[in-house]
């Protein structure tokens, strides 16, 4: 069954079209890595599917639902989760407070909750950590984490919307080889048990072969080849233009 479809989606800065044209799916529980080398569109690309940048053209559609023109918040409450490069937890809270945060914010519950705050989705919350395998830690400063930790909270926080497609943008940069390995199993698991769809963002090719159901690689706003991992490593111009062999 397929959750997002993306069809002629452009945007340009100053004439430069930094997403021409572009069309893709991704289907429930299937792990799809963007690929392509710095300045490719990547990341405009995803924030026009989140919200974040209003598309000069194009459709983006959830089951159906056009979320072209929403806000980044509408997008979330309609299905879309994303995660970012660098992680955007509040460091003086606890990991369970920043997931409480997120709970509190996707149920739309006021301010005026904010004295309660700490007793409100605390099972909720604690079960998020335990599913990214972080629970041990949930009464520490998110501050005091090490950074492939802080990863698993984004994840819960991401998670705390219940998202049916999940945008995560180079979820394993300056982790260690085996913290990237453990939080890409993760993922997989997740998407695939829980029917989420996973576009993610990766500039380690062992990643992105080792546990992407599909590649789309990008060069100066345009797709440049799609299919599987064998069929894009095998593919002439990828070869050419982003992985450095002919």
């Amino acid at each position: 069954m397929t959750t997002l479809t993306v069809s002629g989606l452009r945007k340009s800065f100053d004439g430069v079209r930094a997403v021409d044209g572009i069309g893709f799916e991704v289907a429930a529980g299937e792990l799809v890595a963007m690929i392509g080398p710095n300045g490719a569109g990547k990341s405009t690309c995803f924030n026009c599917l989140n919200g974040q940048l209003r598309p000069d053209a194009g459709s983006v559609r959830l089951d159906g639902l056009d979320l072209v023109g929403l806000p980044p918040r509408r997008s979330a409450r309609a299905g879309i989760g994303r995660t970012f490069q660098i992680t955007a937890a509040f460091g003086s809270l606890s990991v369970r407070e920043n997931v409480q945060t997120a709970l509190i914010a996707a149920r739309q519950r006021m301010l005026s909750i904010l004295p309660v705050a700490r007793r409100l989705y605390v099972a909720e919350a604690d079960a998020l950590l335990d599913l990214v395998g972080i629970a041990a830690r949930a009464d520490d400063a998110c501050g005091s984490l090490a950074y492939g930790n802080l990863k698993r909270v984004e994840l819960a926080i991401a998670l705390a919307q219940q998202p049916r497609m999940l945008l995560m943008d180079e979820p394993t940069a300056g982790m260690a080889p085996d913290s990237r390995r453990d939080l890409m199993r993760l993922v997989h698991h997740i998407a695939k048990n829980r029917s989420v769809g996973v576009l993610f963002t990766e500039h380690d090719m062992d990643i992105v072969f080792g546990y992407a159901d599909r590649v789309l690689v990008m060069n100066r706003g345009r797709l440049i080849a799609s299919g599987s991992p064998e069929s894009v490593r095998a593919d002439p111009a990828v070869r050419e233009t982003y992985l450095g062999y002919d």
